[in-house]
């Protein structure tokens, strides 16, 4: 990791990055004048502590923090300037968003280390519990739950054996199958969708909804949309693929333009 949570460089050993300056999702949005920000589970106590608190409570919750966790700390535009850094909040400050209705258009949330479910670290019915509390919370604004989708996914499963189909998407191939979960007015429940997706499928969809441009001419998010074999629902013809999560919604209803623009 390059950069401590406060923007600091970190101590430099064999096993430090350097720091990023690959282009990310975040300069996509930022191009487009798109509001964006990354909620960590512990980060402002992750911060206080690299700039020196001895509080007892600030450094436990800091311990929750998962600095590998967050890809904005390796960039080096997100991390070297207070513009930047603006970007990062703590999951408390997602709360108050909410309630006060100042989300960002596009919010990433990663819980702190007791509540993230991973598997040997975490308990999943605490993520579950997590999960829960921010879909109640979103739903108590109804003008802003009316326009919003929830995305919840989990960390790649850590080579745990899957029968499912993997798609060779590149030289590093795909991993096993994970669960992923769309909360949404514009999806509807029970609803199963077989289009392969990956990780990078929720970036492809940040990117049709806002009108993006692609983040790299070498990243996935290049990759077409599948188009599904007949006899396999589960196997794109046209690999490698990536879906957009667009057939999970319905964007027909009021108020919504068929790409999945607000009015």
């Amino acid at each position: 990791m390059p950069f401590n949570p406060d923007g600091s460089p970190a101590t430099v050993d064999p096993t430090t990055m350097p720091p990023l300056t690959m282009r990310h999702i975040g300069d996509a949005l930022d191009d487009k004048g798109v509001s964006w920000t990354w909620y960590g589970g512990g980060h402002n106590a992750a911060v206080a502590v690299a700039q020196g608190a001895t509080d007892i409570q600030d450094q436990l919750f800091a311990l929750g923090y998962c600095t590998e966790c967050n890809p904005f700390q390796y960039a080096k535009d997100v991390m070297t300037t207070p513009t930047g850094r603006a970007h990062l909040k703590d999951v408390t400050d997602l709360f108050n968003d909410l309630k006060n209705n100042t989300l960002p258009a596009v919010a990433f949330v990663k819980p702190d280390g007791e509540l993230q479910g991973h598997p040997g670290t975490g308990k999943l019915d605490q993520f579950e519990a997590f999960v829960q509390n921010v879909i109640e919370q979103a739903k108590a604004n109804p003008a802003l739950f009316a326009d919003t989708a929830i995305v919840i996914s989990v960390d790649e499963s850590g080579g745990l054996y899957d029968s499912g189909f993997i798609q060779p998407l590149d030289f590093f191939g795909d991993g096993p199958r994970i669960p992923l979960i769309v909360v949404s007015p514009f999806t509807t429940g029970g609803h199963v969708v077989h289009t392969y997706y990956d990780q990078v499928s929720v970036l492809k969809f940040i990117e049709r909804n806002w009108e993006l441009a692609r983040i790299s001419n070498r990243s996935r998010d290049n990759l077409p949309n599948p188009v599904m074999a007949d006899d396999n629902a589960y196997v794109p013809r046209n690999m490698p693929a990536i879906g957009d999560l667009f057939d999970m919604f319905d964007f027909d209803q009021g108020g919504r333009h068929g790409d999945g623009r607000s009015d």
